[in-house]
């Protein structure tokens, strides 16, 4: 009699958890109702079959309970119930899936006037592709992906010459209007969901599959990577930003074609020089950096890198932290080279000089425990800790020892990585609980030490400590 109750009170309390509970799904921001239509008769199909089953179950466990000297009348065949259980059973089936399939069958034939659009994934980040003029997109493949073409496209295609590259985890999209999304994986496989949008679809290596759907309501909704595709499969975010046409292609206006990203610019490096005697008072007439004026060791940074970091404190994307002082004055180094030729002619310069590592500074920290702490960082910043260009993860062999501990600081605390349109510093933000208190991160520095380069041609150590006048 007490199984008897349980099993009848666990029906009841999933009911009520079930019309009580805040988990519903998110309001839908698409066209695809249809989805939301078939996971409800999913619901009730299985619910209603779930609670049939268990009251049954019940019944069963009391009537025939044992009393007296009763005994079990066995049965191994009963053709009439196992021919309706059969004919129930498939009819459930058939009602569950019909709507699915009927679903399905709309998902794959996107209208004809859909705007086209591409999504590329790789660990662990999205970028995107719009067709130009032309209204095609290119051809595209991992085998081109190098740093001056990240994003895999054909050089000898010409449809792929005016193709508009988004290098953003921002993805901006028309309201209202159809949108077919080609979907590309450069290295794993990926998923690309949004949940107000009801669909998503793998990114398959190798091979190009595609979505499609009509956002119908303005806002910004979050992108997500739902197949596990590595160790920091969790960080792999973006954002739908659903606005008016207008702003949408005045949005798309600020990006540059295929070919633009493949035009050979030369830089004056003697203007270069000019513009960075403003940098010199604090990183020092070699780029190598300045402890005592918190100037981190430039030298051993990519162009890339470098430039990425000076948008972000022009826009507001670091350094914009109340409390963080020395975030704040570079916004204002930074909007000095505003000007895309100065800030080319500037970073040329700087990767002209000799790249100059960085002495420890910091006593203390286990360099062997560290090694398994800075696993985690591998996948990004290489096993050497030499960075990766095609993944925006700079340099760590060689950077200042401080300059890094106050970094992951600042991640920690949040004064670094909370901006919306801080992919990586996001991602940063998230592994740094992989640290959880000082003495790991201690470790962690220590063992980034050893990884400073030895002197070479090209190389040479700092035994200042980096603090430069």
């Amino acid at each position: 009699m007490v199984i008897a109750l349980i099993i009848l009170g666990l029906v009841v309390v999933t009911i009520l958890f079930h019309l009580f509970s805040p988990w519903w799904l998110t309001p839908i921001a698409s066209n695809w109702q249809a989805i939301d239509t078939t996971i409800e008769i999913s619901f009730w199909i299985t619910g209603a079959v779930f609670i049939a089953v268990n009251v049954f179950l019940a019944w069963v466990v009391w009537r025939y309970r044992k009393h007296g000297n009763n005994k079990a009348h066995y049965e191994p065949e009963n053709k009439s119930l196992e021919s309706w259980l059969t004919i129930i059973t498939t009819i459930g089936v058939v009602v569950m899936l019909t709507p699915g399939l009927i679903a399905w069958g709309k998902i794959i034939n996107a209208p004809d006037d859909a705007q086209i659009a591409e999504a590329i994934g790789q660990q662990w980040q999205w970028t995107f592709r719009f067709p130009g003029d032309d209204g095609k997109l290119g051809g595209a493949d991992a085998r081109f992906v190098t740093p001056d073409n990240p994003f895999g496209l054909d050089p000898q295609d010409p449809d792929g010459q005016d193709d508009i590259l988004v290098n953003s985890q921002r993805l901006h999209l028309p309201l209202n209007q159809s949108v077919k999304l080609y979907l590309r994986s450069n290295d794993v496989l990926h998923n690309f969901a949004v949940p107000q949008f009801r669909v998503k679809m793998d990114l398959v290596p190798g091979t190009e599959t595609y979505q499609w759907f009509e956002p119908t309501r303005e806002g910004e909704f979050d992108i997500l990577c739902e197949e596990l595709c590595g160790l920091a499969h969790y960080t792999m975010r973006g954002t739908v930003v659903v606005e008016p046409e207008e702003k949408f292609a005045q949005w798309l206006e600020g990006f540059p074609t295929f070919a633009d990203t493949q035009v050979i610019n030369n830089a004056d490096l003697a203007a270069g020089k000019k513009l960075y005697a403003n940098c010199a008072a604090c990183h020092g007439a070699d780029a190598a950096g300045n402890r005592q004026l918190n100037a981190p060791n430039l030298s051993i940074l990519s162009a890339d890198y470098m430039a990425r970091q000076l948008r972000y404190y022009r826009e507001g994307i670091r350094g914009a932290h109340p409390q963080d002082a020395i975030g704040k004055q570079m916004v204002g180094m930074a909007s000095t080279v505003s000007q895309p030729e100065d800030e080319r002619n500037l970073l040329a310069y700087i990767q002209s000089l000799p790249a100059i590592a960085s002495s420890p500074t910091r006593e203390g920290g286990n360099a062997k425990a560290g090694g398994a702490v800075f696993e985690v960082c591998v996948a990004c910043h290489g096993a050497e800790g030499q960075g990766k260009g095609l993944l925006s993860a700079p340099r760590l062999a060689g950077q200042a020892d401080w300059y890094l501990h106050r970094q992951l600081k600042l991640y920690s605390l949040g004064w670094r990585g909370k901006h919306t349109h801080d992919q990586f510093g996001t991602q940063m933000r998230f592994m740094t609980r992989t640290i959880q208190n000082p003495e790991r991160l201690d470790d962690l520095l220590a063992y980034i030490a050893t990884l400073a380069p030895q002197p070479s041609a090209n190389l040479s150590v700092s035994s200042t400590g980096d603090d430069r006048p």
